[in-house]
């Protein structure tokens, strides 16, 4: 008897778990737009810039307007998707990044193409912000760790492959084909997502804070804007400590609004309980490691060992291949230890790829030792964001899911404007102007060899000082394990019932 009342329970769940695979399928179509169009400009951004005689400023803005735009929206759709759908918000920003990257590919002036990826990162953002929550909502207890760890593999793919793919159509089809191929990807994306994503029952009873999401797009944009000039300005620039100020001045007002309102952007409760606090600290230590080493490896090959682009971009792939492997694994992992004891294993990982950078980098290094180090920085990577992401997001409250995501997502690419200001700083610091320019254009293997020798040394100290975040993210881990130890690791059951409340899904996990 037991037997047959337990059948439709079992029936219920693997139909469940079908659905989230059908989501994931979806979700991953909207992904892959998203981080492709972040990486595959990178190789083509010379091109398109001298084809539509756009100035050094404009070059270097048509990708800084992706990633400004992108940073300053997620907290704001994050917010959205809770009040108004996740589903809803999740195809209109598909819809919106899919007709400006058409009209990405048919710009004809630097000015229309900085207007469009502004758009398109528009798209991105919503996009980003709704696809963990969309995807926490649909997989059941058991499943959730592998799908989120699908979910990091398929943006990791995506990333990794886009200078590749990028360089590939500029010198087949030009670099129109890079945003005109998005057109039918987007479109068939769009059709699967109105067709398979669930609908959401959004929050009842709460208003939008207008002046909340105002007061965060100035101080996260200052922020950002500050952080990224200050590679080629300099950390002496008063452009660069201007922002900074206004980046001070408008969070320091946003947290002070959200105090008082009665429905915020954004919950500072979320921020109360130390361990979902630490595991949003360490995002953004963690993403300041990642993404830089990755972008002063690169920058050495071409520069100092004279690799083309393309190639540089195949001997960086360590990184994205080892989250690719580590992402899946940690997420079956996740049922079995707990999320902070996964995330600490993944840090630990991390900084000792960025040792063994500081350690070998030389300018005659064999890639096979950079790739080594590379290859632990993403081991890591993908260990950690995996139980981190569900860490985070079976702690909070389903209509939360939204907003607590969308600060994740925030402080990760908060990581990545950070890391790479901080890291090139630290790398160029020493070198002379023109030697400055020959490191952004890969060229620096024709200036004075002692110059090589500053910059070499330079990416030493970076790696080092990489290194001592990524050890600082671990030693605040370490203390929100000894305030709070989990209890016996043990496997979920294998066909369990949804638990009821947030705080019993976290101790599932934990």
């Amino acid at each position: 008897m037991k037997r047959d009342f337990a059948l439709p329970a079992i029936e219920e769940e693997r139909q469940q778990a079908a659905h989230a695979w059908r989501v994931l399928g979806v979700t991953a179509l909207g992904v892959t737009l998203c981080f492709v169009n972040a990486s595959t400009l990178t190789v083509a951004l010379p091109v398109v810039a001298h084809d539509l005689s756009g100035t050094p400023t404009q070059a270097s803005w048509i990708l800084l307007s992706y990633m400004l735009t992108t940073t300053v929206l997620i907290p704001v759709f994050g917010r959205m998707a809770d009040l108004f759908g996740r589903r809803s918000l999740y195809l209109a920003g598909l819809g919106v990044l899919t007709l400006a990257s058409v009209g990405c590919g048919l710009a004809r002036s630097a000015e229309a193409m900085l207007v469009f990826r502004c758009l398109q990162a528009i798209g991105a953002a919503s996009v980003i912000t709704n696809t963990t929550a969309l995807l926490t909502d649909a997989f059941p207890l058991r499943l959730l760790g592998v799908g989120l760890g699908l979910n990091a593999t398929i943006s990791a793919a995506a990333q990794s492959v886009g200078p590749m793919v990028g360089g590939a159509l500029v010198g087949s089809l030009g670099w129109r084909a890079i945003f005109l191929m998005n057109l039918p990807i987007g479109l068939c994306a769009l059709a699967l997502a109105y067709r398979t994503l669930p609908r959401h029952r959004p929050a009842g009873g709460e208003r939008f804070d207008a002046v909340g999401a105002l007061l965060s797009m100035v101080g996260l944009g200052a922020l950002v804007y500050g952080l990224s000039m200050s590679g080629p300005l300099g950390w002496s620039s008063t452009q660069v400590w201007g922002a900074l100020l206004v980046a001070a001045v408008g969070l320091a007002l946003f947290i002070a609004s959200q105090r008082v309102r009665r429905d915020p952007l954004v919950d500072l409760s979320l921020f109360t309980d130390r361990a979902r606090a630490t595991a949003y600290a360490t995002v953004l230590l963690l993403c300041m490691a990642q993404t830089s080493s990755l972008l002063l490896v690169a920058l050495f090959l071409q520069g100092v060992q004279n690799l083309d682009s393309f190639h540089a971009g195949v001997s960086v792939a360590p990184v994205p291949l080892g989250m690719m492997v580590a992402a899946p694994v940690a997420g079956r992992l996740v049922g079995r230890f707990s999320s902070l004891s996964l995330s600490i294993a993944g840090q630990a990982l991390c900084a000792a790829g960025l040792l063994v950078l500081a350690w070998v980098l030389a300018p005659g290094v064999s890639r096979v030792a950079l790739g080594a180090g590379l290859l632990l920085i993403g081991i890591g990577t993908g260990m950690f964001l995996t139980s981190n992401n569900s860490g985070i997001m079976l702690s909070v409250p389903a209509h939360r899911r939204g907003v607590a995501n969308a600060i994740r997502s925030a402080l990760q690419n908060a990581g990545l404007v950070v890391g790479a200001a901080l890291s090139m700083s630290i790398a160029i610091a020493a070198l002379p102007a023109a030697s400055q320019r020959a490191v952004y254009e890969g060229r620096l293997s024709s200036a004075p060899h002692q110059d090589i020798l500053v910059f070499v040394h330079g990416c030493r100290v970076a790696f080092a000082v990489l290194m001592a975040v990524c050890v600082l993210g671990l030693v605040l881990s370490l203390l929100a394990r000894l305030a709070h130890p989990p209890p016996p690791a043990r496997r979920l059951p294998a066909s369990p019932s949804p638990p009821t409340t947030p705080a019993a899904a976290a101790a599932e996990l934990s």
